[in-house]
């Protein structure tokens, strides 16, 4: 059964009319994923590019020691709270404290003692003084040698957050410098890439782009009446293009659009080891009340 929520699910993520969202859930029984890949094959979304554009309220936030980093995002349901001083507070000291545990789960995390109570009864007692749910979210802690280098973003929106931001990136180079590492943290952070090279992208990632980008091509009334050799040298090259704005080297450099980031490593004897993004609230559909029914709801004790 198509219902109300899953279209309006749909149409947050993709940005198509409701009667398209409503007919590529109809034609993948229901799967969102499998209608995001629909409306793009129809020419209808360029979804892969605004499936996370979708609000959720926190920041996400960073710490580096020595050879240990740790990447954070703490969640609110209003950005109001999120540059309050108790959340500011609080995300400093969660950050802190995941940097010094060995937990990897968030399961695990909430277990870890802070000051005599574990981190779940802190975040109980923060959600019950602010007055919103305060969630830990998600976070990742990364190791590197001495031989690497941490490069670390915080993008910042409000000059009055203290700690964190909207978006962090954090990154290990082989080789290289702390000043290239900041560099590519901050390329990580604002073009948003999927992986380090297509050498680390899954080949079933690949075939399902080609057969997306096929399908395009056969929705075009001009494209699908060429030779089959011209029809698949146009998809071929539209992979490739599709492709690249996925893979990290193969970006351009966000301070030099005439190079690619694989002339910036090279130039800097460096090479990626991994990357971590989180923009926050990606991927989590937030609640929108509406305002002129809770307000009926009072007035008449519905």
């Amino acid at each position: 059964m198509i219902t109300a929520s899953l279209v309006k699910e749909l149409r947050e993520r993709t940005g198509a009319g409701m009667m398209d969202c409503k007919k590529a859930l109809e034609a993948t029984e229901g799967n969102v994923a499998n209608a995001i890949d629909w409306l793009r094959e129809k020419g209808i979304s360029k979804a892969a590019k605004k499936a996370d554009r979708i609000a959720a309220e926190g920041l996400a936030n960073i710490l580096v020691s020595d050879n240990s980093a740790v990447l954070v995002e703490l969640n609110s349901e209003t950005d109001f709270v999120a540059s309050n001083s108790q959340f500011l507070s609080l995300l400093d000291v969660i950050t802190k404290t995941l940097l010094a545990t060995d937990a990897n789960t968030v399961e695990d995390a909430l277990k870890t003692n802070v000051e005599g109570v574990s981190l779940e009864e802190v975040l109980l007692n923060a959600t019950a003084t602010i007055g919103e749910k305060i969630t830990l979210r998600r976070f990742v802690r990364v190791s590197k040698t001495d031989a690497e280098f941490f490069g670390s973003y915080v993008h910042k929106t409000d000059a009055k957050i203290t700690v964190g931001g909207r978006t962090a990136a954090l990154v290990v180079l082989n080789g290289g410098s702390p000043e290239a590492a900041k560099d590519i943290a901050m390329q990580v952070a604002s073009m948003s890439p999927t992986y380090i090279s297509r050498d680390h992208m899954p080949q079933d990632v690949v075939n399902k782009e080609r057969d997306i980008q096929r399908e395009i091509a056969l929705n075009d009334e001009v494209l699908k009446s060429k030779p089959e050799n011209v029809l698949n040298g146009i998809v071929e090259g539209r992979l490739s293009k599709s492709l690249q704005e996925m893979c990290l080297v193969d970006q351009l450099f966000f301070k030099d659009q005439d190079k690619k980031i694989a002339q910036v490593l090279k130039e800097a004897n460096a090479s990626v080891v991994s990357f971590v993004r989180y923009g926050v609230g990606e991927g989590i559909e937030k609640k929108e009340d509406n305002f002129v029914e809770e307000v009926m709801n009072q007035a008449f004790g519905k």
